[in-house]
């Protein structure tokens, strides 16, 4: 998390801000000892386990799975559990699934929902500029259709899948969201029933009021400017629509997965910078015929419920019924 004792009248280093060294090949050096990782753990003292497996050797993009651990006691669950593909943020240039805090986060979702939970591990721009990190998305969801792996094949329910992702992986959330509706029937057995935008990523050239307004410690403007130049294509703008999805916008573009009957939550802030573009986006979805459920609360920071133990638990009570409802739904 980056320094919050910042002066809020100065504008920092963005890379010195965020622990980042621009190298002159146009990569980012990201030091070890401020992007910290932790391992995947089967330690079987806790209540959620967790491994990793490679789904493309030659992008290196693997996944982390977690299971709670009472699955494997076939009293204690009967049937089997909903399946959650989970996209960490970072802005898409830093932090990953084995960062520390989203490690955590997964524990206690796959607690909590009773759920498997799989984060992706995704290439980070500016090495791998997006659509990189939607493609991987995507490829991860076929990577799961047909993984022979046990934990996935024995216990998570392929008929009752949801892509949730927060901030940057929000953002990918939407996108693959998109790309799959368009070719739903090649991840059957996958059955999609939902997205979950996190407090999802999205800009645009023109400030927002809640852009305006904001002293983040997380997200200070100057991190949104110099993530979205490192991650959108060389030469594009804020209104890019991988930015700005009301950029230009066609309401048509929801009719796939208006008709595939999928919710869409989206939950964030007032505190969040973003917030502004995060309601406008889903009063747009709304607009066009989509069942969406919206959750934001009061004050906080663009992160917070990622951060903050507390406010964790108290989103994923809003998540768990969500994924209740629209299991229901559908």
């Amino acid at each position: 998390m980056p320094d919050q004792t910042a002066a809020p009248h100065l504008t920092p280093d963005p890379y010195e801000y965020l622990h980042i060294i621009p190298n002159t090949d146009g990569s980012i050096g990201r030091p070890e000892e401020f992007h910290p990782i932790t391992k995947a753990s089967c330690d079987p003292t806790q209540d959620v386990i967790s491994k990793d497996l490679v789904f493309n050797q030659s992008n290196n993009t693997w996944v982390r799975l977690y299971l709670p651990k009472k699955a494997l006691d076939s009293s204690s669950y009967t049937s089997k559990l909903p399946l959650m593909v989970y996209l960490h943020g970072g802005g898409f240039i830093i932090l990953s699934a084995a960062t520390p805090f989203f490690h955590d986060f997964c524990n206690t979702m796959a607690a909590d929902l009773s759920a498997v939970i799989v984060s992706v591990e995704y290439r980070n721009a500016p090495e791998h500029r997006l659509p990189a990190a939607y493609d991987d998305c995507v490829e991860a969801l076929h990577w799961i259709q047909t993984s022979p792996d046990e934990w996935l094949r024995d216990y998570a329910d392929y008929s009752n899948c949801f892509i949730m992702g927060t901030s940057a992986g929000g953002n990918i959330a939407y996108h693959a969201g998109l790309r799959a509706a368009a070719d739903i029937d090649h991840f059957k057995p996958l059955q999609i029933r939902g997205l979950i935008l996190h407090q999802p990523f999205f800009g645009g050239s023109e400030r927002s009021r809640s852009e305006l307004r904001s002293n983040d410690p997380v997200l200070p403007l100057f991190v949104s400017d110099l993530m979205w130049g490192l991650s959108l294509p060389i030469g594009s703008t804020r209104d890019h629509y991988y930015s700005n999805p009301t950029s230009g916008d066609d309401p048509k573009k929801y009719d796939l997965i208006k008709s595939l009957g999928w919710r869409v939550m989206v939950a964030g802030c007032s505190g969040d910078p973003l917030v502004d573009r995060q309601t406008q986006v889903a009063q747009i979805m709304e607009n066009a015929g989509l069942e969406v459920v919206t959750k934001f609360e009061e004050g906080g920071f663009h992160g917070v419920d990622v951060m903050d133990p507390s406010k964790t638990k108290v989103l994923l009570v809003a998540v768990k019924n969500f994924i209740s409802l629209s299991s229901k739904s559908t």
